[in-house]
């Protein structure tokens, strides 16, 4: 099914005050990188595809702490730019009308940092030999301008220029490798709208070793000597495929990769058809079974269908902790049902001042919303029972396949799957109290 249309962006600024832009909307990003293990050094050039929404006599973007040097806007250099610490403002030599497409081009350079945010440093981060882009939430603008906003959508061909005996990964299919001088270029195309934060570059001295999950190809990128290590703790990847096709519907992208690292990271990461986890999440043992299904769940939950504010993230985090309770279920462990409702006794113990559906920029990442989100998907289908809950995941899945959704649209579609004919009315004000009830108030519900 195609996508649904993406709307003008509406950046939540309450969450993400200094990420974001009105006026415009990304249609695609071309950026084009020479980056320096050794010394940290990037020189990018950015051509950004953009379609006006309103008359623009001034285009601003998002980055930081990177220096521009040119800027062209539809190959015009009579243009005037300026940059603070997080943004570069273009006045283009005539404004632009609603409605117009246009390309910005920004060549820029720097030692690329991470951003300081409410919850820690996101964005471009050295490794001690080599380089990782984690960029959720606003994280994007610390290594290419951008309309950092989770509603704004576009596709992205990223081409990195480094050291030879380093790999590189990002977002897509690996389209060309050629190396020259001691240096290799690697040339990615990502087709699929993908939301900035979901854009990554992944840098290190990686082997990439191809597998398959069912009909979908992936690649398993880590350092040589955690090879054995990989291949045991990712080997359930094609069964978690098979599960989730079967829950959520087919596969969104055109293939999935894993990097692992070879620091130890605190937590995995996704991004747009790959994730990273790192040295200490391939212990050889499976320890992080239950963390490889969440995060192959957020390519449904999250990527494809993204979320139009960073209010409704509950759509990410929740869906993705309910699938490794699905997993566990699936996979022959304990019981979607036996995991909510020991989930649901410890969060009875603990302070309940989260709103799920709102729950403000400090909290948005709280382990109590991953779960009380999860406990919303479990409460409903026991409302809605098995058949008709997987339907509105299917459902879900693909109306809104890369487009962005409120939690609006799902308390709308869980409705809609609350029945037809007689009593369809009643059962869709149930569905509508009850995620009321869970997504509202902070008092956690019975289960």
């Amino acid at each position: 099914m195609g996508s649904s249309p993406l709307p003008a962006p509406s950046s939540s600024p309450s969450y993400t005050p200094d990420s974001g832009n009105s006026g415009y909307r990304s249609l695609a990003y071309d950026l084009d990188i020479a980056y320096r293990v050794a010394t940290n050094r990037l020189d990018g050039t950015a051509t950004i595809r953009l379609i006006a929404t309103a008359d623009l006599t001034r285009i601003p973007l998002d980055l930081a702490r990177l220096r521009v040097s040119k800027v062209r806007v539809d190959g015009t250099k009579a243009v005037r730019f300026v940059q603070s610490a997080a943004k570069v403002v273009i006045t283009p030599a005539a404004p632009i009308p609603a409605g117009e497409e246009f390309v910005v081009t920004i060549e820029y350079a720097g030692a690329p940092t991470p951003r300081n945010s409410t919850w820690g440093t996101v964005g471009w981060e050295e490794l001690t030999d080599g380089a990782i882009v984690a960029s959720q939430p606003s994280g994007a603008p610390s290594w290419f301008p951008c309309n950092d906003d989770p509603s704004d959508k576009a596709s992205y061909r990223i081409r990195v220029t480094t050291e030879q005996p380093y790999a590189v990964v990002c977002n897509g299919v690996l389209v060309r490798r050629s190396t020259r001088s001691g240096r290799t270029t690697w040339e990615y195309e990502q087709t699929q709208p993908t939301s900035t934060y979901l854009a990554t570059v992944q840098i290190g001295r990686y082997e990439l070793v191809p597998f398959t999950a069912g009909a979908v190809p992936g690649v398993l990128a880590g350092p040589p000597a955690l090879r054995s290590r990989i291949g045991h703790d990712f080997g359930e990847l094609p069964s978690m495929m098979a599960c989730f096709e079967e829950r959520f519907g087919p596969y969104p992208f055109d293939g999935y990769t894993i990097v692992v690292t070879e620091d130890d990271l605190e937590i995995p990461l996704e991004a747009q058809g790959l994730a990273i986890f790192g040295a200490n999440h391939a212990d050889g043992h499976g320890s992080a079974e239950r963390l490889v299904a969440h995060e192959l769940a957020h390519q449904w939950f999250g990527n494809s269908v993204g979320v139009a504010s960073w209010q409704y993230i509950w759509l990410n985090e929740g869906f993705a902790c309910y699938s490794e309770w699905l997993w566990s279920e699936y996979s022959g462990s304990q019981s979607a049902a036996s995991l909510a409702a020991a989930t649901h006794e410890r969060l009875s113990k603990l302070p309940q001042d989260i709103v799920v559906g709102d729950p403000g920029p400090k909290l948005m990442f709280d382990d109590r919303l991953y779960k009380r989100g999860a406990l919303t998907l479990h409460a409903l289908r026991l409302e809605l029972g098995d058949d008709a809950f997987f339907g509105l995941l299917r459902s879900w899945t693909a109306e809104h396949r890369h487009g962005v959704v409120s939690t609006a649209d799902f308390v709308a579609a869980a409705g809609a799957a609350a029945g037809a004919g007689a009593g369809a009315g009643a059962g869709a004000s149930r569905v509508t109290a009850l995620l009321s009830a869970w997504l509202d108030r902070r008092v956690l519900p019975p289960l």
